[in-house]
């Protein structure tokens, strides 16, 4: 279960990461590229609801959604990549965390922001360039990245692990397949709008969802961070404050929500882990790219989000069939 931290119990969460090693975790149950499963009377009916709304869409959808506790997933265009945007933030401060958990580096101890720097026109570098700017604890910069989608912040706390390599070093040690960053925040930014996704898939700094919520089961079930890190994330993703109009949008008042938004040039998405009235785990992915504007994204998300939220609330009865459905 994902909870709120007061300033106290964080302090001592942060003392407790920098003192204790890091606890031995297994492989996510959950990976990117696993058989396709038998689908439950539920989770078709479920998936036939999503694949409809998903029709209305005058782009390409995909969708993924995983009861983890229960059994059980929703696939739409589960293994087609998606431009990640800001999603991409939730695999960066987990390999933040991870290196905190080895003792490499600490949540107090003081980073810069990365800014980035004016290029001339024409003699622009394949990596957008940077430059430190305001420091902060790196449990600040994680505070930022997350909970307003702050690229500067990202980008300093790619620069203290090692780069964007680092981050797919963790993605492939914990498992997951089809979820990659090829840039900075600065150069995700700086270049955006160069490829139009309503008219051709960008396989940079992409994910498919169902790695997506490989990943964040990998997070929740403890394959992919040490108990003490998994709070830390998971407790700064329920204070998201973009994206209100989208995955939130779709959930009754006051269900938890721990999720990342993300928004690039004819991209919405939203990622993110809900705890559902008896106390199960729902992961959901949903990623949508095309030519309509952002807020008729959104409200694709937020009603695929209502349908699987209300889809999942019955628990997983025995599966039928195996099926996915693919909607290009």
């Amino acid at each position: 279960m994902f909870g709120q931290f007061s300033a106290r119990k964080l302090r001592i969460l942060v003392a407790a990461m920098a003192t204790f090693p890091a606890l031995a975790v297994t492989s996510p149950a959950v990976q990117s590229r696993p058989p396709l499963a038998l689908q439950s009377p539920r989770d078709l009916a479920t998936q036939q609801r999503v694949a409809s709304i998903a029709a209305t869409a005058r782009g390409r959808v995909g969708v993924a959604a995983m009861d983890l506790d229960g059994g059980g997933q929703v696939l739409i265009n589960g293994d087609m990549p998606f431009p990640m945007a800001s999603t991409a933030k939730v695999a960066v401060a987990a390999t933040f965390l991870q290196m905190v958990e080895q003792g490499r580096l600490r949540l107090d101890q003081p980073l810069p922001m990365m800014m980035p720097v004016p290029e001339a026109a024409g003699r622009r570098n394949l990596v957008a360039m940077v430059r430190p700017g305001p420091v902060f604890s790196a449990q600040t910069l994680i505070e930022k990245s997350i909970t307003r989608s702050d690229n500067h912040a990202t980008d300093g706390l790619i620069a203290a692990v090692g780069g964007i390599g680092a981050v797919n070093r963790f993605l492939v040690q914990t498992g997951i397949s089809g979820q990659h960053l090829d840039h900075t925040m600065a150069t995700l930014v700086r270049d955006d709008g160069r490829i139009n996704p309503a008219r051709a898939i960008d396989t940079g700094t992409s994910s498919t969802p169902r790695a997506m919520i490989a990943l964040l089961s990998a997070i929740d079930r403890g394959g992919a961070l040490s108990p003490q890190a998994r709070a830390v994330l998971l407790d700064t993703m329920t204070r998201t404050s973009t994206g209100r109009n989208r995955i939130r949008a779709g959930l009754p008042e006051g269900v938890l929500l721990a999720h990342k938004t993300g928004t690039l040039a004819g991209v919405t998405d939203d990622v993110g882990i809900v705890r559902m009235p008896d106390g199960r785990h729902l992961a959901i992915a949903i990623f949508v790219a095309g030519p309509e504007n952002h807020t008729a994204q959104a409200a694709i998300i937020a009603r695929i989000a209502s349908a699987l939220y209300q889809g999942f609330q019955t628990p997983a009865e025995t599966p039928t069939f195996t099926g996915e459905v693919s909607r290009r």
